[in-house]
């Protein structure tokens, strides 16, 4: 089928980084086609085949973002980072429950929601989706099932791709390429948007104004570092003032705990399930480098600009940065704890190097 190429290949005119060969080789194509054709069909079938456009207009006033394919916080900051190219529209988000505090007071996004009933439909003049999966092809045929609508992946499927950069150049494509390429490249990054309330309660806590950040724990096993006991063992060795603040959710909490009793003097800081992601990231703001491993912290790290050491396994690191970063990364084929400590610390030497805040303490 012709439009089926649309499944592995690009729909914009710029490369990114991109997974797509190693995609091809690994996949059944007849899998893809299958799925290909179900969701032609279920368009279709919803009455959505003749809404479906291919441009963001200028009479395009009042938009409505659905996103629901991705609900991890990494991914969702990462797909929705275009959104800062239509600053000139009236956004509204409607995604799902646990994303849905990353958007509060969004410089963007006018109001956020993650019920389907809260929408009103005849409010919007077009509808973006995450993917023309049947999923949200389903709850934008619920919301609004007769407003033009278009797709941020469509019916890309499969291959891994760097999520900003395809985020930032799908959207520029949309608007008809207001932007160069270069200018894409390099304005594109993940963005959040810090209350002052949360701002507020973070400058309460007893923070020193000079302090490293460390992000511990992780979803998966392969992308969740153990030896960072060790490495703050090294670090406190080459400067025992160094202040250190450790952050993390709930999954976090028993390498935070085997961190806190191995070091129960020195200038280590816990902040582990304790805080909500904005206000995690506006320590991550102040922190004068952070170390970490994929995930969605150093995607918060990126949107506030603060230099980072990243930890990467399976996925290079250029799938996940973009020439706006400020990073230092290791990458494992297979698992972040095969990273040696030592290269890490290294990795902190040359960070320390460019830091005039001088990290080394010397």
């Amino acid at each position: 089928m012709k439009g089926f190429k649309k499944t592995y290949s690009l729909p914009f005119k710029f490369e990114i980084p991109n997974y797509t060969q190693e995609f091809l080789v690994k996949r059944s194509l007849f899998k893809s086609l299958f799925k290909y054709i179900k969701r032609c069909l279920y368009i279709f079938l919803k009455g959505q085949q003749s809404l479906e456009t291919l441009k963001i207009l200028d009479e395009h006033h009042k938009i409505l973002w659905i996103n629901f394919s991705a609900p991890s916080l990494g991914d969702s900051l990462m797909d929705l980072s275009s959104r800062v190219l239509l600053s000139d529209k009236k956004i509204d988000l409607l995604t799902d429950k646990k994303n849905e505090h990353l958007y509060k007071d969004d410089n963007i996004f006018s109001s956020i929601y993650s019920k389907i009933d809260d929408v009103v439909e005849n409010y919007y003049d077009l509808a973006i989706v995450d993917s023309y999966s049947t999923r949200s092809i389903n709850i934008k045929h619920q919301v609004m099932p007769l407003t033009p609508f278009l797709g941020i992946y469509g019916h890309y499927n499969g291959p891994e791709v760097n999520r900003v950069l395809y985020s930032f150049h799908r959207v520029n494509s949309l608007l008809g390429h207001i932007k160069s390429e270069s200018e894409i490249n390099k304005m594109a990054k993940c963005s959040i948007s810090i209350s002052t309330q949360d701002q507020s309660i973070i400058k309460k806590l007893l923070i020193p104004d000079e302090y490293i950040a460390i992000a511990l724990g992780g979803d998966w096993e392969y992308r969740s570092y153990e030896d960072w006991p060790i490495v703050i063992e090294k670090l406190l060795i080459d400067n025992k003032q160094l202040n250190i603040v450790l952050l993390g959710s709930n999954n976090a909490n028993d390498i935070n705990k085997k961190i806190l009793e191995k070091f129960p003097s020195a200038n280590i800081l816990s902040y582990v399930d304790k805080l909500t992601f904005n206000q995690t990231a506006e320590i991550i703001k102040n922190a004068q480098l952070l170390l970490c491993c994929d995930g969605g912290l150093m995607h918060a790290a990126n949107a506030v600009s603060t230099k980072i050491i990243p930890l990467f396994a399976r996925l290079q690191a250029e799938m996940q940065l973009t020439q706006s970063c400020q990073a230092y990364p290791l990458f494992d084929s297979v698992n972040v704890n095969n990273i040696l400590v030592d290269d890490i610390i290294l990795k902190y030497l040359e960070a320390a190097s460019f830091d005039h805040n001088d990290l080394q303490g010397e």
